[in-house]
């Protein structure tokens, strides 16, 4: 796959998969005439790479996390490091989830505001 199609796919810019590649995140081979090729799981791969940054994974995790998504091995410090992740990540979910059933009470409060309707926390 070329570079525009994969970007289309992923839903993502040429930019960034050019990123991801100067990462070492995102492997294309070239043609003979330097454009970049994509193997047909590189869509995936790059919506991977976009749930994790979202997460709020640095790149240099996630170089380290790719691997093991490939092999279903990690060393015992990697684990031990995405294990802390997956806390920081449940902690923010949680403040997330506290700042949303404020919106929903400030909603609330705003389409009825004759009411006694009031949840301040």
């Amino acid at each position: 796959m070329r570079i525009g199609e994969v970007a289309d796919k992923a839903g993502v810019s040429v930019r960034a998969l050019r990123y991801y590649e100067e990462q070492d995140l995102l492997q294309a081979r070239r043609s003979p005439g330097g454009q970049r090729h994509y193997p047909d799981t590189a869509v995936s791969r790059v919506r991977l790479i976009q749930q994790l940054y979202a997460a709020g994974l640095s790149s240099r995790v996630v170089r380290q996390v790719l691997p093991c998504v490939d092999s279903g091995e990690a060393s015992p410090a990697l684990l031990e490091q995405l294990v802390a992740e997956r806390v920081r990540i449940d902690e923010r979910i949680t403040d997330l989830l506290a700042v949303r059933d404020r919106l929903d009470d400030v909603i609330a409060i705003t389409r009825n505001p004759g009411s006694d309707c009031c949840h301040v926390r």
